[in-house]
């Protein structure tokens, strides 16, 4: 009897979860298991902006996919997805082609500019290894050539931060914290160097407890972030931005690195699929299927889950993507095996922490609303506990976060 083919697309969070997790519970004569992904490693997308701003090394914040996977029971292709075809059960690879019997696609998040000007061309984004490294790179060039200049440009000492949200603030928390150090290397007066969030929202940190979002921007603003609440960035050129100041006037930020921080889509490759979605996210069913589609499942940022209770979708978070894929695992195991009746994906938030650098952070955990040290303590955590479920107690001592104190 043949073996169905079981094709994973994308090792984020929720790709690999799903990976790790049917290796443990289908035996190798049950299914063939491809798992596809770009690159040969998993990146913490959680910890990309430590990378950005320079204070985690970018090696510490990726490992190997053949690391956590067993290759004699998943088959590993390191390529790039250009298209799924699901009426013909097809995945198109810019080297070749993959039928599938079940399709997983967890191809993670793209930046979202919702049509601003020039953003595409002239900011950056923290969006992979690569990006974070640019950016840590270029902010470092700018304050070299800051000193060698004779004709010294100020610009190229403010750095703007499009977007208050959570990776917004977490990147303003490890920049805050450089900075210092990077004056202190160029011989730079740290009180030239100007470093703006701009925000389109009337908050910080929409749907945080507004306590906490307080303790945030004062922290902060305490280490020289100015923020520009409810300003919408109207575009973005090469020598800055420019944003809106009242009903008809503009004003220009100059600046010689943008940073967009202000939100993420879906994949575009499910726009071209044909699976009805909105901004490349698909609202799947409560068993993490694709509707229309009972071999297709779609976990992590390419799936859209609304939380009942306010009737808004539930952010794409890696605590989410993980739980996905725990139940993709279980569902697909039981399709496999005929077992009937699918599990219904409910999210358990266990708590949400947003860091504000290496030694303080707020959260609300299990309820309880903490911050500074413990709440740092606790991200610290929380960053262990997402090695720990992929990789076990070796992946944790080869790139957990020690430091606690």
């Amino acid at each position: 009897m043949r073996k169905p083919k079981i094709v994973i697309l994308g090792a984020g969070y929720g790709g690999l979860m799903t990976t790790v997790r049917l290796q443990k519970s289908l035996g190798v004569n049950e299914a063939d298991i491809v798992l596809v992904n770009k690159n040969d490693y998993h990146y913490e997308t959680t910890w990309l902006h430590e990378a950005s701003a320079g204070t985690l090394h970018h090696d510490r914040v990726r490992y190997d996919i053949k690391d956590v996977i067993d290759r004699q029971k998943v088959d590993f292709v390191q390529d790039t997805v250009v298209e799924v075809k699901p009426e013909e059960k097809l995945v198109v690879l810019e080297n070749g082609e993959l039928s599938y019997d079940y399709l997983v696609i967890a191809l993670g998040a793209e930046p979202e500019t919702f049509g601003i000007q020039g953003l595409k061309e002239y900011a950056f984004t923290i969006s992979n290894i690569n990006a974070a490294r640019q950016i840590r790179e270029h902010i470092e060039y700018q304050f070299a050539t800051y000193g060698t200049e004779e004709e010294k440009k100020d610009e190229r000492l403010t750095i703007v931060v499009g977007g208050a949200g959570f990776t917004g603030i977490e990147f303003l928390g490890e920049l805050a914290n450089r900075i210092p150090e990077l004056c202190k290397e160029y011989d730079i007066d740290f009180h030239k160097v100007k470093l703006i969030c701009v925000e389109a929202a009337p908050t910080a940190l929409p749907g945080f407890d507004p306590e906490l979002v307080k303790y945030a921007m004062s922290h902060l603003e305490k280490k020289g972030v100015e923020f520009r609440i409810g300003t919408a960035i109207k575009e973005c050129t090469p020598d800055g931005i420019i944003v809106a100041k009242g009903e008809n006037e503009v004003e220009e930020i100059k600046a010689q690195t943008v940073i967009w921080a202000a939100g993420v889509r879906g994949s575009s490759i499910i726009d071209k699929s044909g699976i009805e979605a909105m901004r490349g996210r698909v609202k799947v069913n409560p068993d993490l299927r694709a509707p229309g589609y009972d071999n297709i499942f779609i976990v992590g940022d390419c799936s859209l889950i609304i939380n009942e209770e306010i009737n808004r979708p539930y952010p794409p978070t890696a605590q989410i993507a993980m739980q996905q894929g725990e139940v993709c695992a279980k569902n697909l195991t039981a399709l496999v095996r005929d077992q009937g009746k699918l599990e219904e994906f409910k999210p358990d938030i266990k708590g949400t922490v947003c860091s504000l650098g290496e030694d303080d952070a707020i959260g609300v955990v299990f309820g309880k609303k903490m911050v500074g040290t413990k709440a740092s303590i606790m991200k610290k955590m929380v960053d262990n506990r997402a090695l720990y479920m992929i990789g076990g107690p070796s992946l944790v001592l080869k790139k957990g976060k020690f430091n606690l104190l």
